[in-house]
């Protein structure tokens, strides 16, 4: 299985990202290719990943200000804006208003369910992503966590190692 797995580097306040600090932990594989992306609104970032990696499927990581589980998110709505001040606009006009993920890893007790991805650059890569995959009639399966800021790196990436390894040897 070729897997695909993003996350982001550093913004506003935050001087690191704990994203970029789990992909650094998750050791080379075959057929695992591991990408920073800047935190920006730029399509052809994520478009360009995917084409160029031919993925099966793409997880994405973003990293979240609160909580303590990992969010497991469910959908990406159409809807985007630089700042909470901001009124929010469509990310692309006239697409459907929520896109649903179909790569659901079993975190256990350490990851919930959510349906609230935010209108920043975590949900907007999601957006992209899954919107491009659709248009493109492609098999390639989309998740995406969120990850608390001071969630331990060295956790997130043996669960998110186990999961995988679950998917990988499921009948």
């Amino acid at each position: 299985m070729r897997l695909l797995v993003y996350g982001f580097g550093p913004y506003g306040h935050f001087r690191d990202n704990v994203t970029k600090k789990i992909l650094r932990q998750l050791p080379r594989k075959s057929g695992l290719k591991k990408i920073v992306f800047p935190v920006r609104f730029h399509k052809r970032q994520f478009i360009n990943a995917v084409k160029a990696h031919d993925p099966d499927a793409v997880l994405g990581l973003g990293q979240c200000s609160s909580g303590r589980r990992l969010r497991l998110e469910a959908q990406a709505v159409n809807r985007r804006r630089n700042s909470p001040h901001e009124k929010a606009r469509p990310i692309i006009a006239g697409g459907p208003q929520k896109l649903a993920t179909d790569f659901n890893l079993d975190l256990g007790r350490h990851g919930r369910p959510s349906t609230r991805a935010g209108d920043y650059v975590c949900n907007y890569s999601m957006y992209v992503i899954l919107d491009f995959i659709k248009r493109r009639r492609r098999k390639v399966r989309f998740g995406f966590i969120h990850i608390p800021y001071s969630y331990d790196p060295g956790m997130a990436a043996r669960l998110l190692l186990q999961a995988m390894d679950k998917m990988e040897n499921a009948p």
